[in-house]
C-alpha cells in the first residue's frame, strides 16, 4: 500500500461525495497523509451535479477515522488572493504541504455560436490562472521549508478530445497539458515533479442512462471508470516511489476508445 505518513496534501475541489476529489482525499488518508481541500459551493449549484450538502463536514469526519488531520475551507479560485489564503490556511491547521492536487475545475459547455470572452474567462480563472498561481506559491513555500529538495509533488487533473460543445473547457484543460512538461523542468531542482493525469470519462454523478449506454460500447474493460481509478494512480503519483516521474500526462482511462 502506498505511504504517505507525514506528508502534507492539499486536494482542490472536493465538493461531492461521489467526486474524484473526494475518492482522492479518501485514498491519502488511508495512506496516511494529513488532507487539506477546498470547495465551492456556488458553482455546484449550477453545474448540473447537484449539491451534496453537509458533505465537507461529513468528509472531515470520515478522514479523521483514518488518524490524521484534516482541514477544508470554501474558496473560490478564480479570486485573485486564492493561492495566499489557501497556502496561508494550510500551514495554520496542518504545517507546509509537500503534495498538491489539482483538482478544482470550472465548466460550462460552449460551442463556437455560444462561446464568448465572458465565458472564456470565467474557465481561464479557475483551470489556468487560479491553478497556476496556486502551483507557484506552494513551489516556493516549499522551496522554503524544504531545503533538502525532495518528494514535492504537484499533480493536475486534465481533460481533452473533440467535444464541440465544451470548447473553452477542452481548450483550457489543454493548457494545463502545455504547461506540466516545463513547469517540471523548472521545478525539479528544488525537489517538485509535476505530473498531470487523464482520467478520461469517469461517472462521479455526471453520468446519466443515456450517456452510460453511450460510453459503456468505447471502454473495453467492459465498465466505465470511477473516482477510485483515478485516485490510485494520484496516490502513487504522490508517493516517494514515484519520484523519477516527472512532466508526464498520464491517461488513467481503463483503455477508453474514445479520443
Amino acid at each position: 500500500m502506498t505511504n504517505l505518513k507525514g506528508k502534507h496534501a492539499i486536494v482542490t475541489g472536493t465538493s461531492r461525495s461521489k467526486g474524484i476529489g473526494a475518492a482522492i482525499c479518501r485514498s491519502f488518508a488511508n495512506a496516511g497523509a494529513d488532507v487539506f481541500f477546498t470547495h465551492w459551493t456556488p458553482f455546484d449549484e449550477i453545474s448540473g451535479n447537484g449539491l451534496d450538502n453537509g458533505f465537507p463536514n461529513m468528509l472531515c469526519e470520515e478522514l479523521s477515522e483514518f488518524g490524521v488531520k484534516v482541514a477544508h475551507m470554501e474558496l473560490d479560485l478564480s479570486r485573485s488572493d486564492s493561492s495566499t489564503i489557501i497556502m496561508d490556511r494550510v500551514e495554520e491547521t496542518l504545517g507546509t504541504p509537500s503534495i498538491l492536487v489539482n483538482n478544482a475545475t470550472f465548466e460550462s459547455p460552449a460551442d463556437f455560436r455560444t462561446l464568448n470572452r465572458e465565458i472564456l474567462d470565467k474557465h481561464y480563472q479557475v483551470n489556468n490562472s487560479g491553478t497556476l498561481m496556486l502551483s507557484l506559491e506552494f513551489a516556493r513555500r516549499f522551496e522554503k521549508s524544504f531545503p533538502e529538495g525532495k518528494d514535492g509533488r504537484i499533480i493536475n487533473m486534465v481533460s481533452k478530445g473533440p467535444d464541440p460543445n465544451n470548447l473553452a473547457y477542452i481548450a483550457t484543460k489543454g493548457m494545463m497539458i502545455a504547461i506540466t512538461e516545463p513547469l517540471s523542468v523548472g521545478l525539479a531542482p528544488i525537489g517538485i515533479t509535476v505530473n498531470s493525469v487523464d482520467p478520461g470519462p469517469t461517472d462521479s454523478g455526471w453520468i446519466n442512462d443515456e450517456l452510460r449506454e453511450q460510453l459503456l460500447p468505447l471502454f473495453p474493460t467492459g465498465r466505465i471508470g470511477v473516482p477510485e481509478d483515478a485516485a490510485r494512480l494520484i496516490s502513487f503519483l504522490a508517493s516517494d516511489d514515484s519520484g523519477w516521474i516527472t512532466g508526464q500526462t498520464i491517461k488513467s482511462e481503463g483503455g477508453f476508445l474514445g479520443k
